[in-house]
């Protein structure tokens, strides 16, 4: 019994020690929060992460999500900020990040209800590649009953 046994043992140990490093590398928070605006102001979309590796060659795509229409990125970021040339966030999106202190925010301009749609925040820092994606859903609303703070921030934590 005890021969049988070892392989098994050794098995276990084995895919353990594969398996246990992995998760350190993934284990993340996904927060997943929806948010109502108000049309013609400014929000400023949070994406704060962390990284096992010192800040060096950071990149971070957002992406947008329309409710109804074709996905579409909303800015590019690798040494600098690259926004859109053309599409809807032309000249409506702005770099509000620091990837020295691991926040990869962007603030929207003067959101209408086109803006309405699943905001996407991918960063990778490597060799740390690994992680989930930060995501928010975003209503722009014409009126609202409830107090919405004029400058409104939405937390996207990845690790």
């Amino acid at each position: 019994m005890s021969n049988t046994m070892n392989p098994m043992i050794l098995l276990c140990v084995f895919v353990g020690g594969l398996l246990l490093p992995g998760m350190q590398k993934v284990s993340g928070m996904h927060v997943y929060t929806e948010v109502e605006a108000l049309n013609g102001t400014d929000v400023k979309l949070r994406c704060i992460f962390s990284s096992r590796y010192p800040v060096t060659f950071v990149s971070v795509i957002w992406k947008f999500k329309p409710l109804h229409g074709r996905p579409e990125t909303v800015m590019y970021y690798k040494v600098r900020p690259y926004p859109p040339p053309e599409g809807r966030f032309r000249n409506q999106v702005v770099w509000s990040g620091d990837v020295m202190k691991k926040d990869a925010s962007i603030t929207l301009l003067q959101v209408s209800q086109t803006f309405s749609g699943t905001y996407t925040c991918t960063v990778r820092n490597p060799p740390d590649v690994h992680g989930r994606d930060g995501e928010v859903v975003l209503r722009v609303a014409n009126k609202t009953t409830s107090f919405i703070p004029h400058d409104l921030h939405l937390d996207i934590i990845w690790k």
